[in-house]
């Protein structure tokens, strides 16, 4: 016979269930990165889903055809760019930090390197290079390779498990939304509210945020092309990241650019570089940000989510640009749920009436509900 009291043992299993769930979760987070945005992915993709589905008489087809889709469209075209502006990349930091000064920096920005740069790697991959190498630093190599093999074997875990988590959230996504609504324990409304900052953080970061970057970042990319700007797919790729900072963000980068054609007596490419920036890359900003807020609206301010960006940056790597900005948007949502239970409980009579007239905040309509 039991020496607790019935009211001990629920209460004992119930911390029981936190520690198995805290556990459970603890096993999640290596991958949490890959299913947030797997998660995200299957959401966004929830309305191409059904209309594939209807087309192909099969909901796991459609998932299927919009997995591989991904992996096409998607991937492929990212491992080619990264390969590209890694070596870009290095080649401009390396120009930047030999410069003399601020404007033999702004001129290296937008002139190209001489054949000695060239002829250098393929000196360093002579086999009589190779093998001096590895007798004086061959412990050191096998240390790199180790890291590097370890890094790309994580990479591919990664990319494993999104690619299969978006075809699983995509088949059952349903499924485990209704789960989770069922077992939470939250009210039905508070997980609604929950699940949908989720989910607006998603659809906020990709449409709001990325799609103003990266239209930002393509044009001014196919502007440094056409003026003949080495390492145009870098400059582009940060220009993209620094539309970020709203207004003036994109301006630090074409900016420079503009002032080393000038300092390298290319007036006629400097103008060219200015007008696009003020007037094109400029007009994206004031007039296509608002119109994907639209579909993407973030409920963060620019501020919150620069430094919430910047902070997970610091605390958590390049995942948490994402993770920061989910946790301060979750947690403002957790907050104003906490207020609204608070106001509610102060005041009895406002809490008959919603009592009587039904909850506070109306509840996800139905294509949210059956998301992810």
């Amino acid at each position: 016979m039991s020496l607790l009291a019935p009211e001990q043992r629920t209460r004992a299993f119930r911390w029981l269930a936190l520690g198995l769930v805290l556990a459970a979760a603890f096993t999640f987070i290596p991958m949490w990165a890959p299913l947030v945005l797997a998660a995200w992915v299957a959401v966004m993709a929830k309305p191409l889903l059904r209309k594939i589905a209807k087309a192909l008489r099969g909901r796991h087809r459609a998932a299927g055809v919009l997995v591989l889709l991904l992996v096409l469209v998607m991937f492929v075209p990212l491992v080619l760019a990264t390969l590209s502006l890694v070596s870009g990349a290095i080649d401009l930091t390396k120009k930047i930090a030999q410069s003399d000064g601020a404007r033999s920096a702004l001129v290296s920005l937008v002139s190209s390197g001489d054949s000695s740069d060239v002829s250098e790697p393929l000196e360093l991959l002579s086999p009589s290079r190779v093998m001096s190498l590895v007798k004086e630093h061959g412990t050191q190599i096998a240390g790199v390779l180790g890291g590097v093999v370890g890094a790309a074997s994580t990479a591919l875990l990664g990319l494993f498990v999104f690619v299969y988590a978006v075809y699983v959230f995509l088949v059952d996504g349903d499924g485990m939304y209704a789960w989770l609504e069922e077992h939470a324990p939250l009210q039905v409304t508070d997980t609604r509210r929950i699940v949908a900052a989720f989910h607006e953080t998603g659809r906020g970061l990709f449409v709001g945020v990325g799609l103003t970057g990266a239209a930002q970042g393509l044009i001014a990319t196919i502007t440094y092309f056409a003026l003949g700007v080495p390492r145009a797919l870098v400059l582009g790729l940060l220009t993209c990241v620094a539309s970020l900072l709203p207004s003036i963000g994109t301006a630090l980068v074409w900016v420079p650019v503009a002032v080393g054609l000038a300092f390298s007596h290319r007036l006629g490419a400097s103008a060219v570089m200015v007008g696009v920036g003020v007037f094109a890359i400029g007009l994206i900003d004031n007039v296509l940000r608002p119109i994907f807020s639209r579909f993407g609206k973030l409920e963060l301010s620019s501020f919150v989510l620069l430094t919430s960006m910047f902070g997970g940056l610091a605390a958590f790597g390049p995942w948490g640009l994402l993770l920061g900005p989910l946790s301060a948007r979750l947690a403002k949502e957790a907050l104003q749920i906490v207020r609204e239970q608070r106001s509610a409980a102060a005041d009895p009579v406002e809490k008959r009436g919603l009592q009587t007239t039904g909850d506070p905040v109306a509840p996800l309509d139905e294509p949210e509900r059956e998301q992810t």
